[in-house]
């Protein structure tokens, strides 16, 4: 009975998946789901008190462990002294953009989910949660940099905000398209060297 339990389980997660992907959160039904396999929703409420709850375990663990990761590799860099911060713009190294290209082809369907189904969901504005630890990083460097006594051109927070935004936005474009894992890291080092040159250019300094 368990093992039968178990596949129910896997079932419903596989189908619930493929009814987001194909009609998004809002547009999901949960008697579509139960209907795909031949059960009644009543079996599904067993495990899921609605369809959000359903969404959420699709994809809550890798969403988590890569704002996790991208908010240790911010901190790292801002423990780093000043000079160092400058040689190393962009603010995640080589390595880091690496384990975050792989971590989300290693969990494709759940990104996707996240950027193109997920309105009406709390993962709705979830760039916007990476956005804004970005955001942060980079004030923080214009304060240490304002401390030091550096000249440079400043910006304001809401273009810093812009930037970051558009720093993510580019990133998840890989999965909006579809793109196959070894162009999408050819496009995350583009985007790294566009991203490493225009911070030094709109900064003023070289």
């Amino acid at each position: 009975m368990r093992l039968a339990n178990e596949k129910l389980a896997f079932d419903i997660l596989e189908a619930g998946k493929q009814e987001f992907l194909s009609k998004g959160f809002k547009g999901a039904n949960l008697r579509n789901i139960a209907a795909s396999l031949g059960v009644t929703t009543g079996a599904i409420y067993g495990y899921y008190t609605d369809k959000e709850e359903l969404f959420s375990t699709l994809v809550e663990e890798p969403a988590r462990q890569f704002t996790e990761k991208y908010r240790k590799l911010q901190k790292e860099f801002s423990e780093c002294k000043l000079e160092e911060q400058l040689s190393e713009l962009p603010e995640i190294s080589q390595e880091g953009h690496d384990w975050m290209m792989e971590h989300i082809y290693n969990h494709y369907d759940a990104f996707k989910l996240i950027i193109c189904c997920s309105v009406g969901t709390k993962y709705e504005h979830y760039l916007e949660t990476l956005a804004e630890i970005e955001t942060n990083s980079g004030i923080l460097l214009m304060e240490r940099m304002e401390e030091a006594g550096m000249k440079f051109r400043h910006i304001d927070e809401d273009m810093v905000h812009m930037l970051s935004s558009a720093l993510f936005s580019g990133v998840f474009e890989t999965v909006r398209r579809d793109m196959p894992k070894e162009k999408a890291f050819i496009y995350m080092n583009g985007i790294r060297e566009f991203y490493s040159a225009g911070w030094f250019q709109i900064l003023g300094i070289s």
